[in-house]
């Protein structure tokens, strides 16, 4: 197991201490605790943002004497820390490049385990991070006396991405291990 992994398997704690949180809740919830969820699947998507990050990193690094040691290994890694601090939203694509370009593993290609195949992986993460952005980026729209609209991340939708991330995050991992040799 990576130690991006490893940093992973902590990070995705906050998610599911959330989700505990809210299930703590009296039934039903107050309505203020909706916003756990949506913290939860903010905390969720960033535990994974940050594995790609670290992993990819954790790659280009595990030879220091050749990034360290040349022009084009310190050119290299300097464009690496540059491309990482503009890297938000890691969808398929974004990841699937960042891996080719700087490790040479396409790892979306081994985003396949019981229940998901790779095409249904990519759209599934695809799919989070919109709603990612769409709960970071647009608050909760008031109720203007009408019907309430459903709230944007169900109970059992956050659990069930939590469950594909930390599936997303197995398979990724264990990519790099075997084309790698290392971890």
């Amino acid at each position: 197991m990576s130690k991006a992994r490893e940093m992973f398997e902590i990070s995705i704690r906050d998610a599911e201490d959330l989700l505990a949180h809210f299930d703590s809740q009296t039934k039903p919830p107050p309505k203020n605790a909706e916003v756990l969820k949506r913290a939860g699947l903010v905390m969720a998507l960033t535990a994974w943002e940050t594995f790609v990050e670290d992993l990819v990193y954790q790659q280009v690094s595990r030879n220091p004497q050749v990034v360290q040691g040349s022009h084009t290994g310190k050119f290299m890694q300097a464009r690496l820390e540059e491309e990482l601090k503009r890297f938000n939203n890691p969808a398929s694509d974004k990841t699937r490049k960042i891996f080719l370009d700087y490790v040479g593993v396409d790892v979306t290609k081994h985003w396949k385990w019981p229940g998901y195949e790779i095409g249904a992986a990519k759209k599934k993460l695809d799919d989070l991070l919109g709603i990612r952005g769409d709960i970071v980026h647009r608050s909760k729209e008031p109720d203007a006396g009408g019907p309430t609209k459903p709230h944007p991340v169900k109970r059992e939708d956050l659990a069930k991405a939590i469950r594909f991330l930390k599936s997303l995050v197995e398979v990724t991992d264990m990519a790099l291990s075997e084309n790698t040799g290392q971890s």
